[in-house]
C-alpha cells in the first residue's frame, strides 16, 4: 500500500499559521497545503485499497482550510486597514507602538 503525504501538508499549515502573522502572507503556504491535501483525498477517493492513510489527509486537508481561511482573513484585514489610513496616521501609530514597547522595556533595533 501506498502513502499520502500529509506531512508535507501540515508543514505547510503550520508555516501558514505562524506566517498569518506578518500582515496574512501565510495564506501562500496554507493555500499551496491546501491543494495538495484536496489532490490527495482525490486519489484517496479514487483509489481507496491502494493508499493506507486516507482518513489523515482528509483531516490535513481540514486543517488547511481552516489555516487558509484564518490567513486569508488576517490578510484582508491588512489590506483593510492599510487602505482606510492615511500614511499620517500609520506613522503615528508605529510611534505610540514604539513607545509602548520601550515602556514596557522592550528595545528596537531600528
Amino acid at each position: 500500500m501506498q502513502k499520502l503525504n500529509t506531512t508535507l501538508v501540515y508543514i505547510l499549515s503550520v508555516v501558514g499559521f505562524v506566517l498569518c502573522c506578518c500582515s496574512g502572507i501565510g495564506v501562500i503556504p496554507a493555500a499551496i497545503g491546501f491543494y495538495l491535501a484536496n489532490k490527495g483525498v482525490k486519489e484517496y477517493e479514487a483509489n481507496p485499497d491502494g493508499y493506507s492513510n486516507g482518513p489523515a489527509m482528509k483531516t490535513a486537508k481540514t486543517v488547511s482550510l481552516v489555516v487558509t481561511i484564518l490567513a486569508a482573513l488576517v490578510a484582508a484585514y491588512t489590506l483593510y486597514t492599510y487602505a482606510t489610513t492615511t500614511e499620517e496616521e500609520r506613522a503615528q501609530q508605529e510611534l505610540e507602538q514604539r513607545e509602548q514597547l520601550e515602556e514596557m522595556g522592550i528595545e528596537l533595533p531600528w
